[in-house]
């Protein structure tokens, strides 16, 4: 069982840099940022991560995570790089493949990139995305990307994409590309991994949860022609038990990452050597 670790970069929190650092030396597999580019003033979306459905006000202070884990890289040598999660809608897709493909060379093949299509409706929308079918839309842009990354001369057509003949360099590292995991527990979210996916990355999910996903995207990826094995399984924001990760293996999951509390100051150095003594040791 691989074992990362994930946070947020924050106006207060430690530098990016001495956090994966600390990180890979504790023996950590991975270490994860997530994105929010904006959060509106005024929303009609509810939170479902409060009784409430307000909307914490950290979600609004959040750092970029290719910026961070540019950062990271560079003083890091083994640990994995990833996000958790990248809102693809976003983001304009020529963009975002060539900032990933520079950040898989800067850190020798080391990027994971975990998607989502984004839950803030205002948001999505803000930044150009189309709420509605923002499936969709995230399909047609990692789909070019895939074209960006493994072509010399790339082109694509789609209802939200349409570029003729381009050329983008560099490569990625890491061949055909990247991997990409998608997050989310939606119906439709086994069929998206079988058909374009590399991984799922699902939230806060049980053990029978993850049996029950895990048999599902065995089933389609066969029925797609593809080698279930190639698939992998990553759980977030689990607790640093070890019995947990345990069952959450034994259902299916080849990765867990544990939450790192931000805005602690040095203390999150402790708290990142508690859980790794947890779980690690």
């Amino acid at each position: 069982m691989d074992i990362g670790v994930s946070t947020a970069i924050s106006s207060d929190s430690v530098d990016v840099a001495v956090l994966a650092k600390k990180a890979e030396s504790l023996g950590f597999e991975s270490f994860w940022l997530p994105e929010h580019t904006i959060v509106p003033v005024h929303t009609n979306t509810k939170y479902a991560g409060n009784a409430d459905g307000s909307i914490p006000p950290s979600m609004a202070d959040m750092g970029d995570p290719l910026i961070g884990l540019a950062r990271a890289s560079a003083v890091t040598e083994k640990i994995k790089l990833g996000t958790a999660i990248s809102l693809v809608p976003e983001h304009n897709p020529l963009i975002q493949a060539k900032q990933i493909a520079t950040l898989d060379r800067l850190s020798n093949g080391r990027f994971i990139f975990g998607i989502g299509a984004g839950w803030l409706a205002e948001e999505t929308e803000i930044m150009g995305g189309d709420f509605e079918h923002r499936w969709g839309q995230t399909r047609e842009a990692i789909l070019a990307m895939k074209e960006l990354w493994t072509k010399d001369e790339a082109e694509f057509h789609g209802r939200y994409y349409d570029f003729p003949l381009v050329k983008s360099s560099p490569k990625p590292v890491q061949k055909p590309h990247p991997p990409v995991f998608l997050g989310g527990y939606a119906p439709n979210v086994f069929k998206r991994v079988a058909a374009w996916g590399d991984g799922w990355m699902p939230i806060r999910v049980t053990p029978e949860q993850v049996k029950m996903g895990r048999a599902a995207i065995d089933e389609l990826a066969e029925v797609a022609g593809r080698d279930p094995k190639s698939i992998r399984v990553m759980v977030c924001s689990v607790p640093p038990e070890r019995d947990t990760i345990m069952r959450l293996e034994e259902a299916g999951a080849d990765r867990v990452t544990l939450s790192l509390p931000r805005d602690m100051g040095d203390k999150v150095l402790t708290e990142l050597e508690a859980m790794a003594e947890k779980v690690l040791s």
